[in-house]
This record gives C-alpha cells, sequence and structure tokens, in this order.
C-alpha cells in the first residue's frame, strides 16, 4: 500500500481553494481590480481638461475631457458576490455614444481603454489572493 506524503495538507489547501474563504478574497480582488479601471477611466477623462467657456472637445480616438463633469462621475464599480461578477459602467446618458462613436461623431473612448490598461494588474490582484489563500496554513 502507497503511503502519501502531506496528503492531509494538500486535502486542507483544497479545501480552501474551494471554500467561501476564496470567494470572498477572489471577490476583493475583483472589485480591486474595477475600482482601478473606474480611477483610471475618471483620471483619462479629467486629466487637463477645462470646464466651461475654455472647454476644448477632445480629438476623435481620444477619451472625452470634462465639461460638466458628469461623465467622470456617473462611472461606478458594482459587484454581486454570489456569481463573482463586478461590472465598471458610466450611467450618463451619452457614455456609450462617446465610447462607440455615432454616426455623426468618432469614438472618444474612456472604458476599454482603461480596461486594457489595468488589465494585467488585475490579473496579478487575483493571482494574489488565490495564493495567499491556498498558502494560508501550509
Amino acid at each position: 500500500m502507497a503511503k502519501f506524503i502531506g496528503a492531509k495538507a494538500h486535502s486542507a489547501r483544497l479545501a480552501r481553494m474551494a471554500g467561501s474563504e476564496m470567494n470572498d478574497a477572489v471577490f476583493q480582488a475583483l472589485f480591486a481590480a474595477g475600482n482601478r479601471i473606474e480611477t483610471t477611466a475618471e483620471r483619462s477623462i479629467t486629466a487637463g481638461s477645462v470646464s466651461g467657456a475654455g472647454h476644448v472637445a477632445s480629438q476623435p480616438g481620444e477619451a472625452p475631457n470634462a465639461d460638466t463633469r458628469l461623465l467622470d462621475t456617473s462611472i461606478e464599480t458594482t459587484g454581486d458576490r454570489a456569481v463573482m461578477k463586478v461590472r465598471v459602467t458610466s450611467n450618463a446618458p451619452y457614455s456609450a455614444d462617446l465610447e462607440l462613436g455615432t454616426s455623426k461623431m468618432a469614438a472618444r473612448p474612456f472604458m476599454g481603454p482603461a480596461a486594457r490598461k489595468e488589465r494585467s494588474a488585475a490579473t496579478e490582484l487575483v493571482r494574489k489572493a488565490v495564493s495567499r489563500v491556498s498558502r494560508k496554513g501550509a
């Protein structure tokens, strides 16, 4: 009969990986990643922008320049722990038109570029969360 060394520790590690502690850690990492994307999108809109009389519209393909501040203040991160989903949304009525463009206006994306910029940081946050929980007590 074979003897397995470390089987009990491995079994405990697997239980932690499938348990609520892992779910909590991963959800927190996902939410932190969402907040990073939110902040990056907001900064892309407000960096160098001037509101009011001195406002200058952004160039096609660049993030919009803040004017009324409705766009950057409407970006929010929400999550649903039960399904492990985090969403970063912009709720200004013209968000989609700016992000995707229209037949009369070229796109001025701000959400997609922010998500792409933060992708590796988001991956690293989740990787560290999984590693931290799976190594706990090992």
